[in-house]
C-alpha cells in the first residue's frame, strides 16, 4: 500500500521532462559502470533514477532562468552559464549519482574518491577530490537529500513477496534472476516498448503529440513496469503458470489483466 501510494503521488507530480534522462546511452553507461565497480542491483537503478531526478532540477533551473530573461534581457549571460555548466559536467554528475547510490545500497562495496577520481581521469578529466565531493554535495543540495526513494526492482521484489505469501509458489531464485534481466533490457529497450505499448493501446502506428504526452504517466508508472516484468518473466520460465499469476497481479495491483498482457506483448 505504501509503494502504491508513493507511486500515484509521485505521478500525479510528474514534470514534462520525465524520462529524458533515461535514455539508452546513459542507461548502458551507468549500468556498465556499477559492473566495473561490483554494485548490487538495487545500486545501478538508483543511479539512474537519482540522475534523471538531479538532471530534471537542473533544467527547471534553466527554465526558469528562461523566464527571468524574457523579462530581463540582462539575466541572458548567466542563463546561458548554467547551460554550459551542465553540459560540461555531466559525467561527474554522472560519476556522482553512482556514488551516491554505492552508499544508499548498504553495500560492502562503497565507491570511494579514490576509484572514483582514477576513473574520471582515465576519461581525461582532472577533476581534485574536492570537486568530486563538492559534486555529491551539488546533487544533494539540488534534490533537497530527498535521494532514496524506491526503485522499479523495490517494486518487483515485493510483489514476488507478495506472490508467494497468496501461494504462488513458483521457484523464487531463477524468477527473481530473469525479472533482473527483464528490468535491465526494458531500462535499455525504454522507447521501443513504450512505443509499441502505446500503439497497441490507441490502435494506430501513428500517434499525435497530444497522445505521446498523455501517455508519459504510463511510461513512468513504477508498478506497472514491475507487474509486467514479472508476467513476462513467468511466460518465459513457466508459462502454464502465466494466467494464474496474472490473475495475482491483477488482484493484488488492481491494474488490468488486459494492460498486464499489453505489457508482456510489448517486451517479448
Amino acid at each position: 500500500i505504501h509503494l502504491a501510494t508513493e507511486n500515484e503521488q509521485r505521478l500525479s507530480e510528474l514534470p514534462d521532462q520525465a524520462g529524458c534522462f533515461k535514455e539508452a546511452q546513459i542507461v548502458e553507461f551507468i549500468f556498465l559502470l556499477s559492473e566495473k565497480w561490483h554494485l548490487d542491483q538495487s545500486a545501478r537503478y538508483q543511479a539512474v533514477e537519482l540522475l534523471e531526478r538531479f538532471m530534471i532540477k537542473q533544467i527547471e533551473q534553466i527554465s526558469s532562468g528562461e523566464e527571468v530573461k524574457s523579462r530581463d534581457p540582462g539575466h541572458s549571460s548567466s542563463c546561458r552559464s548554467l547551460q554550459d555548466q551542465i553540459h560540461d559536467t555531466f559525467v561527474l554528475r554522472l560519476v556522482s549519482c553512482v556514488q551516491l547510490a554505492s552508499k544508499l545500497s548498504l553495500h560492502y562495496n562503497v565507491v570511494n574518491s579514490d576509484t572514483a577520481l582514477k576513473f574520471l581521469r582515465s576519461l581525461k578529466y582532472s577533476y581534485t577530490k574536492q570537486e568530486l565531493l563538492e559534486s555529491e554535495l551539488v546533487v544533494l543540495k539540488t534534490l533537497r537529500f530527498h535521494v532514496n526513494v524506491s526503485t522499479p526492482l523495490a517494486y518487483v521484489e515485493l510483489l514476488l513477496e507478495v506472490l508467494g505469501y497468496n501461494g504462488c509458489l513458483l521457484p523464487a531464485q531463477p524468477l527473481h534472476f530473469m525479472c533482473i534481466q527483464l528490468l535491465d533490457f526494458s531500462y535499455l529497450m525504454r522507447d521501443t516498448i513504450y512505443d509499441t505499448l502505446l500503439k497497441v493501446a490507441i490502435e494506430n502506428p501513428t500517434p499525435n503529440k497530444l497522445q505521446v504526452s498523455k501517455f508519459l504517466t504510463v511510461k513512468e508508472d513504477s508498478m506497472l513496469l514491475a507487474v509486467g516484468i514479472i508476467s513476462t518473466s513467468v511466460f518465459v520460465l513457466h508459462p502454464g503458470h502465466w494466467k494464474q499469476v496474472v490473475e495475482h497481479l491483477n488482484s493484488i495491483t488492481g491494474i488490468t489483466s488486459q494492460s498486464i498482457l499489453e505489457f508482456s506483448y510489448a517486451v517479448l
